[in-house]
């Protein structure tokens, strides 16, 4: 993938509804931060959400944002 795609993917929610495919990102060789989990999840980002994501992603590993894409 030698240039990053100019389209753009709805959003789950939020003031602007969409958000640049440049911006979200997975795959197997990344390692999904708490924040990550929490967007994908299609939550706000607090204090109490990242600590969600952090619990959830010490139990369950890469799985944990993989059951949250579609």
């Amino acid at each position: 993938m030698s240039e990053e795609s100019e389209s753009v993917s709805e959003a789950m929610s939020g003031p602007g509804g969409i958000t640049p495919d440049r911006l979200l990102h997975t795959g197997a060789s990344d390692r999904p931060s708490a924040e990550d989990l929490v967007l994908a999840s299609g939550r706000d980002v607090t204090p109490e959400t990242l600590e969600w994501a952090r619990r959830k992603l010490a139990a369950e590993g890469r799985s944990a944002i993989d059951k949250q894409l579609p």
